[in-house]
């Protein structure tokens, strides 16, 4: 005859009914999963170089990460810094200083491979600074032939006016206004010269500040 299963207990334990006892094994996976499911242990180090532990994240660490870590003591994720709105826009802030920073390192690698690329070696740079100032030249010097074209239109216009010297307000109105344009062609002229000088600097600096990249980059070997 199989006998009944009996529990024995002591005086001080609380004896488990049937329905008591058949809670306890229905609510058993529950109750496991709360604990799987409890939070683990936050850890950092804090300003001033302590590693600080606890069960919540930690007030002294927000400013950095800290690391959840499980039971077992593996690292379940990392919680990324906690900022004040100031605080973030300082970050926002530095981190477009930053992207503008690498923006120009990279566009200033990507004109050096341009440069190197026109480039190979001094005689060709040399040669197209000789073409481009000898443009310039060529427009100076046609720029002078013109101004010597007005002088020599002055003259002329000097000599009509030598009948007027005693009254030059008889002078006639269509030779005043041929003299007043002479004047105004003169002076444009004359500060067109005086820009083509400029151009030609500005073309030897250009010249002389990549020639001076070049250099460096023909002596460190950098390859296109």
């Amino acid at each position: 005859m199989t006998r009944p299963l009996t529990f024995a207990a002591s005086p001080r334990c609380l004896r488990l009914t049937g329905a008591g006892l058949l809670a306890l094994v229905l609510g058993a996976p529950a109750w496991a999963q709360d604990i799987k499911n409890q939070g683990g242990i936050y850890s950092c180090i804090d300003s001033k170089g302590r590693r600080l532990t606890s069960d919540r994240p930690i007030v002294d660490c927000l400013d950095r990460e800290q690391k959840e870590l499980g039971n077992s003591g593996t690292v379940k994720r990392v919680v990324p810094p906690s900022y004040t709105a100031e605080e973030k826009a300082r970050l926002e802030a530095q981190r477009r200083v930053e992207d503008a920073e690498k923006a120009r390192v990279a566009e200033e690698k990507r004109r050096d491979k341009a440069l190197l690329i026109r480039y190979p070696n001094q005689g060709v740079h040399d040669k197209e600074r000789v073409e481009a100032l000898k443009q310039i030249d060529d427009v100076i010097d046609a720029v002078k032939k013109r101004v010597d074209t007005l002088a020599k239109q002055r003259r002329d216009i000097d000599l009509e006016l030598e009948f007027y010297q005693s009254d030059p307000k008889k002078a006639p109105a269509w030779l005043q206004r041929k003299l007043d344009d002479n004047s105004q062609q003169v002076q444009v002229q004359n500060r067109f010269l005086g820009e083509q000088s400029l151009e030609k600097q500005r073309i030897n600096a250009r010249f002389d500040e990549e020639l001076a990249k070049l250099k460096m980059l023909w002596t460190y070997g950098i390859k296109p």
